[in-house]
């Protein structure tokens, strides 16, 4: 280890020492932007040392709870595992996971592996740094398009990051997503698939929150046969032949409710599967797995339980409210920001369903943008209020719960910060 990688992980711990002095929480970014900045290549070292190596989650959505059930089984099964349990998935994120796990000497070898969700444009960035053990590849949607671009701009983006990953690295795609299915072609690498086998489940037609509906290889529209929501399902190029990959992991049945956590579910079973752990191991792990940071949590308010599904793009806003509803939820509180993490353009709510609300639900908006939400639940033909001040709006919408009832909050990313700030006293940075 050199002396810069010596300075930056003992300036890195200091600084997580005063963010738990202080109770800012746990850290997440600042000790890896400081390390970074006084070592460039420390990720390189911290990932070298370890036993196994390292396991990356991408995808717009899922990934944060897809790598909480692969840590929390591998952790069942005996390993030691680092894990950016946060949610920084940036480069300083992952950093600042490693800092918080190694010693105050920069010693991690104690540690078996590293299972670390990882932003979508941070993943070539990282794979181009490190050789990581596995890649899993989730799902690709329209998520902050003034951020990341269209969805086959990543993809393309990771498709160059994983040609060059050697024979001894798997990479693990979903079957059901044309453009994730299609990063297989020419890959070094081990490629493994999952996906769903469940016609019991396909949906009468596509949604408004479609992205990936041509082929990749000769740009002629796929043929669905089945479709599960959005662009996923059972497609075919009718013009070419390519079509959907016969998924190797399908038909587990996931502890979480909300179709989307099959996938999800899937993608920690193959990924433990590779790993070699017993399958009574991972059954007997997620039997009682508890939901990730922000992703379907429970907490109790002044008395009230609420509970939050992170919403953040089209896709994943319509599969929360088939969930909520299939839950029977009656009061709602739907927050929309548009600060960095969440993207300026709010304009993907348009795309939302909202439609399909019960008539009858009490419907509650705040954020910054919240007379943008406003005006499009108008046009959807749904009674709501308004309240600027989410602390307020919270408080209101409990007003509304009965007995037994759970206020159901469906907020973007810095939306999902605050309410938890609120609720909890603490932030996480």
């Amino acid at each position: 280890m050199s002396f810069l990688d010596n300075v930056a992980i003992l300036i890195g711990k200091v600084s997580i020492l005063v963010s738990r002095f202080f109770k800012l929480g746990y850290g997440g970014t600042w000790p890896g932007e400081i390390a970074l900045t006084i070592s460039p290549d420390i990720l390189k070292h911290f990932s070298s040392k370890l036993k196994m190596g390292m396991v990356l989650v991408a995808g717009t959505n899922g990934k944060t709870t897809t790598s909480l059930m692969l840590k929390s089984i591998l952790e069942t099964a005996g390993f030691r595992v680092i894990h950016n349990i946060s949610g920084a998935n940036l480069l300083n994120g992952l950093v600042s996971a490693f800092i918080n796990s190694a010693s105050l000497f920069g010693h991690i070898s104690g540690y078996d592996i590293a299972v670390f969700e990882i932003d979508e444009n941070t993943l070539p960035l990282v794979v181009n740094k490190i050789t990581p053990l596995i890649v899993i590849c989730l799902n690709l949607f329209r998520d902050q398009l003034d951020r990341y671009g269209e969805v086959d701009v990543i993809a393309d983006k990771w498709h160059n990051a994983l040609t060059a990953l050697p024979s001894s690295s798997t990479v693990i795609l979903n079957s059901d997503d044309p453009q994730i299915a299609y990063l297989a072609k020419n890959l070094k690498a081990k490629v493994i698939f999952f996906g769903v086998n469940d016609p019991s489940s396909y949906r009468q037609k596509l949604e408004h929150a479609t992205d990936s509906i041509f082929c990749l290889a000769c740009f002629h529209r796929l043929h669905f046969s089945g479709i599960y929501f959005s662009h996923l399902g059972i497609w075919k190029c009718d013009h070419c032949g390519l079509e959907r990959p016969k998924p190797d992991y399908h038909n587990w049945q996931s502890p979480l409710p909300g179709f989307y956590n099959r996938y999800n579910f899937l993608a920690a079973v193959a990924a433990a599967s590779q790993l070699t752990i017993r399958t009574e191991i991972i059954k007997k792990t997620l039997k009682n797995f508890s939901p990730a940071f922000g992703r379907q949590e429970q907490f109790k308010y002044q008395g009230k339980q609420i509970s939050i599904f992170l919403s953040k793009n089209p896709a994943g806003f319509n599969e929360s409210l088939k969930t909520v509803i299939s839950l029977k939820a009656a009061t709602m509180l739907i927050v929309l920001n548009d600060n960095i993490p969440d993207g300026r353009d709010v304009s993907w709510i348009w795309d939302v369903d909202f439609e399909n609300l019960p008539k009858q639900m009490n419907i509650i908006l705040s954020g910054t943008r919240v007379f943008d939400l406003a005006l499009r639940l108008h046009y959807s033909g749904r009674q709501f209020i308004t309240e600027e001040n989410l602390e307020n709006a919270i408080n209101k919408s409990c007003q509304y719960l009965q007995y037994n009832q759970t206020l159901f909050c469906l907020p973007t990313y810095s939306a999902m910060l605050e309410i938890r700030k609120i609720i909890t006293g603490k932030k996480i940075l």
